[in-house]
C-alpha cells in the first residue's frame, strides 16, 4: 500500500512554531500557579496569553505561508496540554470532580489509539473539524471561570455557573467530535480497502476511487479529508490539508 506525501514544509524556525513553542513552555509554569502557590490570577493571564497565541500563530502562518508539519503536530499538543494542565489542577484543588477529567483523557486516549490503524490504512491523523475546535474553545474558557468560582460573592456565583455551563457542553461536544472522527475514520478504511481489492483484481485504482469519493469526502461543516491511498491516477487530489497548519491534526 502507498504511503501519502504530506505537503507541508519541514521549517523549524517560524514565528507560529516559535509561538506554539511558547506555549507549550507555559503548561508547566500553569501548573506550578495553580499548585504550589495557588496563584490563580497569573495562572489566568499565562491561560490568557496562551488563547491568544494560539490564535496568532494560525493567523501568521496563514497568511506568511509558514505551515510546517512541526506545527501541526505542536499546536494541538499544546491545546490538549492545557486542557490536562487545567482540568488536573481543578481536581486537585477540589473544584471539579474526578470523572470529570477522566471523560475528558478518555475520550484522547481513544483518539490516540485511532492513529496506528489509520496509519496501516496509509492515512495520518484527521483534519480538525468544527466541533472539535468549538469543544476545544469551550474548555478553554470554561476553565478561568471555574478557578474564579472559588472566590466567594455574586461574582463567584456567576462564574461557577457559566463555567459549569461552558464545562458540560464542551465535553459532550467533544465527544461529539470525536463520533465525526470515528465515522470519518470508518469511511476512509472502507474506501482504502475498496481500492486494494481494485488493484488486486486488476482495475484501475483511481476510476474507484472516484466512485466512492462521495461517499467519504468531507461532510458538511467539516474540513476537507483524505480521498484514499496513493494510486497512479491523474485525478487523485493529493493528501488533505488543514485550515490552521496546513497538515492534518485532530482536535
Amino acid at each position: 500500500m502507498a504511503n501519502r506525501t504530506n505537503t507541508p514544509g519541514d521549517r523549524v524556525w517560524t514565528i507560529p512554531n516559535m509561538l506554539s513553542m511558547l506555549r507549550l513552555l507555559g503548561v508547566p509554569l500553569f501548573l506550578w500557579l495553580v499548585l504550589v502557590p495557588e496563584a490563580d490570577w497569573w495562572a489566568l493571564g499565562v491561560l490568557a496569553f496562551a488563547g491568544l497565541s494560539d490564535w496568532l500563530d494560525g493567523k501568521i502562518a496563514r497568511a506568511w505561508n509558514q505551515t510546517s508539519r512541526l506545527g501541526a503536530v505542536l499546536d494541538p499538543m499544546a491545546d490538549r496540554l492545557y486542557i490536562f494542565a487545567a482540568v488536573l489542577g481543578l481536581v486537585v484543588r477540589g473544584v471539579v470532580p474526578w470523572w470529570l477529567m477522566a471523560v475528558l483523557v478518555l475520550r484522547d486516549v481513544l483518539m490516540i489509539g485511532s492513529l496506528p490503524v489509520l496509519r496501516h490504512f496509509g492515512y495520518g491523523p484527521l483534519p480538525v473539524n468544527f466541533a472539535g475546535k468549538a469543544a476545544t474553545l469551550c474548555l478553554l474558557y470554561s476553565f478561568p471561570l471555574l478557578f474564579v468560582a472559588g472566590y466567594g460573592g455574586i461574582v463567584g456565583d456567576v462564574a461557577r455557573i457559566t463555567g459549569w455551563a461552558f464545562a458540560l457542553w464542551g465535553t459532550a461536544i467533544y465527544w461529539w467530535a470525536g463520533l465525526l472522527y470515528a465515522v470519518q475514520g470508518q469511511s476512509l478504511i472502507r474506501q482504502a480497502r475498496r481500492a486494494d481489492r481494485a488493484i488486486a483484481q486488476g482495475h484501475d485504482p483511481g476510476a474507484v476511487a472516484a466512485a466512492t469519493r462521495g461517499a467519504s469526502g468531507a461532510r458538511e461543516g467539516e474540513e476537507p479529508t483524505a480521498t484514499g491511498p496513493e494510486a497512479p491516477s491523474s485525478g487523485d487530489p493529493g493528501p488533505p490539508r488543514s485550515d490552521r497548519k496546513g497538515a492534518t491534526s485532530s482536535p
